[in-house]
Formats: structure tokens, C-alpha cells, sequence
């Protein structure tokens, strides 16, 4: 039979609320790699209760965005419900980018984390959805038939990296490179390739890389 996690008692589950909130606050604004005692000082707890509820780093970035599968399957949803292909495709990016643009270590995560190999219903379920979003735009002649799932990712990198430079002078400007980006991959623009798309595998031995 499964067994299910003890309940914390009220103290610690207190605690743990006080962690996760802090670790939102800072990895907002100044990313994932915040020193985890400086969390633990801002929750107002000591590194030793940080270290019992989350082990590792890791953990507690899981904990932190744990929401965030479930945020992207309803933006998902939402693009495919649009009648344009084409607008529902941008409408699924510009939402994602928006993600990305209004949260330091989100955006630092969606270019760093390594699919999970056993992946959440939400993860599977938003993967399922984007390869739609995709497969729609290219059936309806919108987005550039040698155009693949994995092509996504260089929008996330590539607005990951704007944002990331530009956010203290023109935080708005990642549009701007987005705009740039979708008109490369409007079919009435497409000029062949000189390299293929990436497979799955190689996009996850990559971001292994980055990571």
C-alpha cells in the first residue's frame, strides 16, 4: 500500500512556510543562486531548520515553484483555445516570456533545470499541450514547417538572457527580441537551414551542460 508523508505539526509546517516565502522573495529579485543561509536569516529560522526541511538546493527550488508547471498548462490551454494558430502560439510565448521577465529566478530556472525524468502530471500534461500549440501552427501554414518543440528552447534562452541584461535599464525591451524571434519562425519567412533541429535527447544533455 502507499504510504503518505506525515503531517507536519504546526511549528515546523510554520517554518517551512516562512523558507518557501523568503526563498520567493530573494530568487525574484536576484535569482537562484542566493546563499541558502541568507534564506534562512530572512524567514528569521537557522540554517539547520532550512537543511531539515530542504537537504539541498534543489529541494527547496521545487518547493518555490511548484506552481509554476500548473500556471503554464492554463497559459497552454488558454493559446489553444484562441481560433488563429498563429495568435495562439504567440499568446503561449509572450505569457511565458512574461513569466520569465517578472521573476529573477524563474527566469533563471526555465534555462537552467533539466526535464524531469519522472516528470508531474502538470509537467507531462504542459508538454503535451506546447508540442499542440506547435503542431497546430505549422498544419495551418503559420509557423515554418522544419520547426520543432526543441526550437523552443532558444526562446527561452535567448529572452532568459535579455531579460537578464536589460532589466536594469529597459526592462520591457525582452519584446522587442521576442518580436524578432517570431518573425523568424513565420513560414512566409523561412529560408532552409543549415543545421537540423535538436532531438529531445540532445536538448537534455545541453541544459545538463548549463546547469
Amino acid at each position: 500500500m502507499p504510504t503518505h508523508a506525515k503531517p507536519l505539526r504546526r511549528d515546523a509546517q510554520r517554518n517551512r512556510d516562512l523558507l518557501v516565502a523568503a526563498a520567493r522573495d530573494l530568487f525574484a529579485t536576484r535569482g537562484l543562486d542566493v546563499a541558502l543561509d541568507e534564506i534562512a536569516r530572512t524567514a528569521g529560522v537557522s540554517s539547520g531548520t532550512l537543511y531539515n526541511h530542504f537537504p539541498n538546493r534543489n529541494d527547496l527550488i521545487d518547493a518555490v515553484f511548484a506552481d509554476r508547471a500548473a500556471t503554464v498548462v492554463r497559459i497552454a490551454e488558454r493559446a489553444l483555445s484562441l481560433e488563429d494558430p498563429w495568435a495562439g502560439l504567440v499568446h503561449f510565448l509572450e505569457r511565458v516570456c512574461e513569466l520569465q521577465a517578472a521573476d529573477r529566478g524563474y527566469n533563471d530556472l526555465v534555462s537552467r533545470r533539466v526535464p524531469q525524468a519522472a516528470p508531474t502530471e502538470s509537467h507531462a500534461r504542459g508538454y503535451e499541450l506546447m508540442q499542440r500549440i506547435v503542431e497546430r501552427a505549422r498544419e495551418a501554414g503559420a509557423l515554418r514547417p522544419d520547426c520543432t518543440l526543441e526550437d523552443m528552447a532558444f526562446v527561452t534562452w535567448g529572452i532568459a538572457r535579455t531579460v537578464e541584461a536589460t532589466a536594469a535599464v529597459r526592462p520591457e525591451v525582452w519584446r522587442r527580441h521576442l518580436g524578432l524571434i517570431l518573425d523568424g519562425f513565420r513560414a512566409s519567412a523561412a529560408h532552409p537551414l543549415p543545421e537540423p533541429p535538436m532531438r529531445p535527447d540532445e536538448l537534455v544533455r545541453i541544459m545538463q551542460e548549463c546547469s
